[in-house]
């Protein structure tokens, strides 16, 4: 099967209401379908954490890394949120984050990269990032070391008519006014692995732009308003791979964020050029 089908399967079975609270029976059933994905690679490390009495999950898989490589080496994460806000299907936001986590699990499970991995499916994003503020404090806590924190946040949506794509000012002046590239966004130090991400992803022909931020995202608070940004506030080198949400699709947090409106060639090659951006850090 295709990487594009494989993909397809995944947002057919996760675009769903799945509200946390709204639509339990839905967050459920997408919850154990990604515990069964990653329970076909490895044993499923599940972190609980409890938000006004309601008992939630981050779901976790680790990936051992190659035979041969250096002993000791910091893991690198890759998250992405599998809940969604009340009332809408979610297919950009953000089953195609938690479609690209599936697949590159897969494809890392199969042929192992230099680093061990820790893909995380984050629950409660939507709720204020509490999910990855709970795991960002408790790998503080037991200090423990990230090779890279990314997470993958709404991959899917590409409009190439000129004046799609809007930012936060004065972005504008700097970037393309079309909403047909990745971006990726990172702290001062992982200015040398935005810059390195970006060219394998554009290598598979999609285009891709870069943003490092200071102090935080401070400055631009729309470019913390993910899952990366407990790991920022942590002291964790991380980036957030995003199709800019709201700055270009129509359909952010509307019933109207369905799979049809998903250009899946665009997210095909996302995926193949995060793979290999991957295995070159």
């Amino acid at each position: 099967m295709n990487l594009k089908n494989q993909l397809e399967t995944h947002l057919s079975q996760i675009a769903r209401d799945r509200d946390p609270y709204l639509a339990t029976a839905g967050h459920f059933f997408v919850q154990e379908y990604i515990r069964q994905q990653f329970g076909q690679l490895g044993s499923v490390e599940i972190h609980t954490f409890s938000v006004r009495g309601k008992t939630c999950q981050n779901l976790i898989l680790n990936l051992p890394s190659q035979p041969g490589s250096q002993k000791g080496l910091p893991p690198i994460l890759i998250g992405a949120h599998y809940d969604a806000v009340p009332g809408t299907p979610g297919a950009d936001d953000n089953a195609t984050g938690m479609a690209v986590l599936l697949e590159l699990a897969r494809m890392f499970a199969a042929q192992p990269t230099k680093h061990p991995l820790r893909l995380v499916a984050f629950d409660m994003e939507e709720y204020g990032l509490l999910g990855s503020t709970e795991y960002a404090a408790k790998l503080k806590q037991e200090q423990q070391p990230l090779r890279l924190m990314i997470s993958l946040e709404m991959l899917g949506y590409c409009d190439p008519t000129p004046g799609t794509q809007n930012y936060p000012s004065p972005l504008e002046r700097f970037y393309p006014n079309r909403g047909d590239f990745i971006a990726l966004i990172g702290n001062w130090r992982t200015i040398r692995d935005l810059i390195s991400i970006s060219r394998s992803i554009r290598k598979v022909g999609v285009p891709s732009q870069w943003l490092p931020v200071p102090n935080r995202g401070k400055i631009v608070p729309q470019t913390r308003r993910s899952d990366h940004a407990p790991f920022w506030d942590a002291g964790y080198p991380a980036i957030m791979v995003t199709d800019t949400a709201n700055m270009r699709n129509p359909n952010y947090h509307k019933p109207s964020d369905t799979i049809a409106t998903l250009d899946l060639d665009f997210l095909t090659g996302v995926c193949q050029g995060l793979e290999s951006g991957i295995r070159r850090l």
